[in-house]
């Protein structure tokens, strides 16, 4: 047998033959510290770029024994590794040909990357898959997995719809389907083989699969009826959006519900929501002085549980995060340069409880695994200063999903500061509103008074920084798709400069 095949066919055995109860126990840290030495060393062997990296640094490979020792290493970054080197001399062998799938990056920070991977890759990573959908009870009901994340190049739809096969394979009783963004073959697919199914799951970009379960609404598609289920990644959103969205396919536990997928094309599935972190999210979402006080910013990162033998991070001294772990392109403390933070499993139960939080003892098994805690926040380059404060797009969007204005608005907004004729700044937000709803000036004050209360309650700077008179934020109403602030299949910015 070809060793590339001999090599499929052990992840494939590994990923088949291992209960998930069995594979998060074995996350111990003598494990982590193997795995991640293993993976250095190999790479070094194996990768011609990483050599070539490391002998520009002058650096003994063979000094490397420890996880103190690796943590020593350079920082792998975009510029001074991915855009240095060819790709071919960043995978092993300098050999392209011997990954099997290429994604590419979305672009968002510059020019878009080639990012390869083989099917051994993906069977590492859907075992955060078979986290989610354990969490789901999918391993003992018929489930129909409906793939909403975009097809083709990005890495989300193809992914997905890879790690949801290989549960099929592992005997979960589920089928997947791959509509893609496409609301009404969606909305087709889910009534006519949703009632063969004892629950469905939406896998998708948040805005999108509220947009999907909105607009299904206004076409009588009775989502409690087909008992779905709601994976998401690529945003960040706040509990009460979550909420929300639950209320409106008739879900009654969120945390048994939905998950988040930490996910980026470089690193793949790097961590995923489970039952006891969306509980303590949000425990820590109705106490915002003491999410401050744990998460350090006015606003609630996600917080997913990672498997470190996977996918192993490293805080870098600025707040950002590195990572390490297999792939195509092996990463070796690759500055991934998401903001966020680090929190042990331990550590993270002894804040839980000390505030009085019961999660830890109430739920159990895989739906608590003991595995540590990161969290990130949106990207810095979305938020806007005003009067010396940071206001997040987090913080607006927690307003906008009030009981009193959330059946008039999408969720989607712009926010900006300007000058005001008097060269004073002013707050400025544009709001998209649902289809059929039109602007009056009565609904555009309920959502004023409805963004300025949450500001006022989630961004402590806000409310001591910004003179009074000048936090009430100036809200225009437009109406659904406006092209030019919500263009349709435009990825949507919340923020503009000035």
């Amino acid at each position: 047998m070809h060793s590339r095949a001999q090599h499929t066919l052990t992840a494939l055995h590994t990923f088949l033959d291992t209960p998930l109860a069995t594979h998060l126990a074995g996350a111990q840290p003598a494990a982590v510290e193997a795995g991640i030495l293993a993976l250095f060393h190999a790479t070094v062997a194996a990768v011609p770029a990483y050599r070539h990296f490391l002998a520009g640094q002058e650096l003994d490979v063979e000094r490397i024994h420890s996880l103190a020792d690796f943590q020593t290493l350079p920082l792998m970054t975009k510029p001074n590794y991915m855009r240095a080197y060819p790709l071919a001399e960043r995978c092993r062998h300098g050999a392209l040909h011997e990954c099997d799938m290429l994604a590419v990056s979305s672009g968002s920070t510059g020019t878009p990357t080639v990012w390869p991977r083989t099917v051994a890759h993906e069977l590492d990573i859907a075992f955060r898959f078979e986290q989610v959908f354990h969490a789901f009870r999918a391993h003992q009901s018929r489930t129909l997995a409906v793939v909403c994340f975009a097809l083709g190049s990005w890495v989300g739809g193809m992914f997905t719809a890879a790690c949801c096969r290989y549960l099929a394979l592992k005997g979960y009783p589920i089928t997947v389907v791959t509509p893609g963004n496409k609301k009404e073959e969606i909305f087709r697919t889910v009534q006519e083989l949703g009632p063969s199914y004892e629950q469905i799951v939406l896998l998708g970009y948040p805005p999108f699969i509220k947009d999907v379960i909105d607009s299904g609404r206004a076409q009588q598609v009775d989502w409690p009826r087909y008992r779905p289920k709601l994976v998401f990644a690529g945003e960040v959103f706040s509990e009460e959006w979550r909420a929300l969205v639950c209320e409106r396919i008739g879900a009654d536990d969120p945390c048994q519900a939905t998950a988040s997928l930490y996910g980026t094309a470089d690193g793949g599935v790097l961590g995923n929501e489970t039952p006891l972190s969306i509980a303590l999210r949000r425990f820590f979402s109705a106490r915002p002085a003491l999410a401050r006080e744990v998460f350090g910013e006015s606003r609630l990162p996600t917080l997913v549980q990672y498997d470190p033998r996977s996918r192993y991070f490293e805080l870098h001294d600025d707040g950002t995060l590195v990572v390490s772990g297999n792939g195509g392109v092996p990463l070796l403390r690759y500055h991934i340069a998401d903001q966020g933070g680090l929190i042990s499993y331990d550590e993270m139960r002894n804040i839980a409880r000390a505030a009085g939080c019961d999660a830890f003892d109430k739920l159990t098994g895989n739906d608590a695994p003991p595995l540590p805690f990161v969290y990130l926040f949106g990207r810095a380059d979305f938020t806007v200063s005003y009067f010396g404060a940071n206001i997040y797009p987090e913080n607006i969007s927690v307003g906008l999903e009030q009981a009193e204005v959330r059946d008039w608005v999408s969720g989607k907004f712009v926010l900006q500061v300007s000058e005001a004729a008097d060269l004073n700044e002013t707050l400025r937000i544009v709001v998209e509103l649902l289809p059929g709803v039109t602007a009056d000036d009565a609904k555009r004050e309920t959502v004023a008074a409805a963004v300025l209360a949450e500001l006022r309650r989630l961004n402590s700077e806000f409310a001591n920084y910004v003179p009074a008179e000048y936090q009430q934020p100036q809200v225009t109403l437009k109406p659904a798709g406006d092209p030019e602030w919500f263009p349709a299949g435009v990825k949507h910015r919340y923020t503009r400069k000035r």
